[in-house]
Formats: C-alpha cells, structure tokens, sequence
C-alpha cells in the first residue's frame, strides 16, 4: 500500500486534517522512531483540533458576533473598579449551567460591550450556542417579522442559543410595541438560557426608555431574579485614547461620559 491510499482512505473517512499532515507526520515519525500508536495519535489529535476550530469559526460567525473580544485583552488596570476575580469566575462559565443572567452597567467607553463579547467567546469556545445583537436591531427585526407574520418564526432566532447578547440596551427610547417585543424575549428566555446584556441606564431609569413603568417592571423582575449585575465606572477609553494623543476634549462632554451615574 502507498501513500496515496492512505490519503484516499482518509479522505473517504472525511479526516481532512489527518490526511494534509500525513506526508509530514510519517516523515517526523520515521526520523524519531516513533511508535506506530504515537504516530496514529499524532495523526488523531491535529484531526481533532482541526475539527474543534473549523466549529469554532462556524459558531462565531452564526452567532454574529461583531469582534473577537478576550478577557485577556481586557485591560483591567485601566478599569481598577472591575472586580477581576469574579470576571474570572464568570469565565468558568458556571453561570450558564444555572442560567443566570449578566448585566454589565455603566457610562460609554468603560469596556461593557468588551467584556461581554468576551464572555460570550468563551462560550463559544466551550461548544455553546450564542447569537450577539444590539436591543435596536432585534426590536426593529422582530417589528419586521411581525409586519410579515413571521414573528413566532423569527423570534426562535433570539430564544434558541444557550447565550444571547443584546448590547446597548438604553442608547435609544423604545415605543411600547418594541417595548413589547423585548418583553417576549426576556420572558420566553426566562430561566432557559443566559442573557449578557450591556447597558447605559441604571434599572432605575428603565421605565423612561421604555415609555411604561409596568412593562419595565416585568421585564426588570425575569432578567434580574437570577443575574448578576456588574456596575462599571470609570473614564471612556476612546477620552482616554483621544487624551494620549493630544487631542482636547471639551469638558461638557468628558463630564457626560465619566460620570458616575450608576
């Protein structure tokens, strides 16, 4: 048998991987007298990686995230009012198993969207579903759907992955039927699968945004029963990035944007 069969063997069993490396692992093995197993488990463990990354990139591209966030890209020095360690115990992702929800509060520019793309990367990485959205965006696609009669169909997208996102809740005033739609979702997920959402209102001030004290209410009492609120304060790193490079910053809005509201 030569090497070609091999590679037409492998093939027929759908090892891509396996196959690519074959010429070069069987000339590493031979040049270090490897054992028949290490070679095969050489040959198993790049299939396997290979496997788990191509997965990988097929959920984050289904999960639309906007960019690829790390913790470890996170600069935790520039934001000393992180709790760190518990940051790192979400990272565990435990809270997944108990379907607990995270809220990340704060004024723009303090890393809320960072973190919590990056927490939904680790899911991701560790075989969950997720799907990223801003509130605007999936109020508007529902409303659509809705105008279509496709809204049951559609909203599935939102319910179904073990993690959804929803960023920038609060940038703009809903009017009572997005209000609604949100509503659906918070309650459809309730205590069946995570919500990380980012958020530049305190809950406080929910009511206004969403034009109804009692829809916020509701919407309020499923997302915070098991949640974790995470309150982040400090300077917007575009002021501080803009400051670095010299250029002035108007004190009404560096005011606006540090505040510390929460």
């Amino acid at each position: 048998m030569n090497i070609e069969q091999i590679h037409a063997k492998l093939d027929a069993l759908d090892l891509t991987e396996a196959s690519r490396v074959l010429a070069h692992r069987a000339e590493q093995a031979a040049k270090e007298d490897w054992s028949y197993l290490r070679f095969l488990d050489q040959l198993f463990t790049e299939e396997l990686a290979a496997r788990r990354d191509r997965s990988l990139k097929a959920r984050i591209k289904l999960a639309r995230m906007p960019a690829k966030k790390t913790l470890a890209a996170f600069d935790f020095d520039a934001q000393p009012g992180v709790d760190r360690k518990l940051i790192h115990e979400l990272a565990t992702l435990t809270f997944l198993d108990r379907t607990d929800n995270l809220c990340f509060l704060g004024p723009p520019g303090v890393g809320k969207s960072h973190l919590c793309t990056a927490l939904m990367f680790r899911a991701l990485e560790e075989g969950y579903t997720a799907y990223f959205t801003t509130l605007d965006h999936m109020v508007a696609d529902l409303k659509h759907a809705q105008a279509q009669e496709k809204l049951e169909k559609r909203i599935r997208v939102y319910l179904k992955p073990k993690v959804l996102a929803i960023d920038e809740i609060g940038y703009m005033p809903l009017d009572r039927p997005a209000a609604n739609l949100f509503f659906q979702v918070v309650a459809r997920r309730y205590e069946r699968g995570s919500i990380i959402l980012t958020s530049n209102k305190s809950y406080g001030d929910w009511a206004q945004f969403l034009g109804d004290p009692v829809l916020a209410t509701a919407i309020l009492d499923r997302l915070l029963h098991h949640s974790i609120t995470i309150n982040i304060r400090g300077e917007s790193y575009r002021l501080r990035e803009r400051r670095k490079a010299g250029i002035s910053i108007p004190p009404q809005a560096k005011e606006v944007l540090s505040a510390n509201v929460f």
